[in-house]
């Protein structure tokens, strides 16, 4: 027979890998702010989504959908005024403390939408901006261009165009 194998030493490596791996993460989100504003800024923008597939791209500055992208709003009134400055062909607000750019036709399911926020529907002149009632009915319009504040408690949905 060869001689007799080391069980302990390969146990060991794997141990030493494993508690290895568990601190790298733990030392990446303590020491790397943006890896959990990444991980904050997702959470609240799903908070508000409600049953939208997985973003397609995730930074520390946005989480971006097909067709909506969402930021942290800005911390000051010079800023949030230049941020409400949507493309054109884009409905735009500010939400519980993020901007929501919405530029895709299509019906966006929300959660949690609650208090005042600014919003700007820099859309092609005459599209309407659908806001809608949990039971599907519609709360408020929106009429390209308009710009304003809108009271979010209860929206349940939106259809940008």
């Amino acid at each position: 027979m060869g001689e007799p194998v080391n069980v302990k030493k390969p146990a060991a490596l794997l141990v030493a890998a494993t508690a290895l791996l568990a601190g790298t993460s733990v030392a990446a989100s303590a020491s790397d702010p943006a890896g959990t504003r990444v991980t904050s800024l997702r959470q609240r923008a799903e908070q508000v989504l409600a049953g939208h597939p997985e973003p397609l791209h995730v930074t520390a500055d946005a989480v971006r959908y097909d067709g909506l992208t969402v930021t942290d709003a800005p911390r000051n009134r010079a800023a949030l005024k230049k941020d409400l400055d949507c493309a054109y062909g884009h409905l735009c607000m500010l939400v519980n403390g993020q901007k929501f750019d919405f530029y895709k036709c299509q019906t966006w399911n929300l959660n949690n939408w609650t208090g005042n926020g600014p919003f700007t529907n820099n859309q092609t002149p005459g599209t309407v901006a659908k806001f809608f009632n949990k039971d599907g009915s519609v709360r408020w319009t929106s009429t390209a261009y308009q710009a304003g504040t809108a009271t979010w408690d209860p929206i349940w949905s939106l259809r940008p165009c």
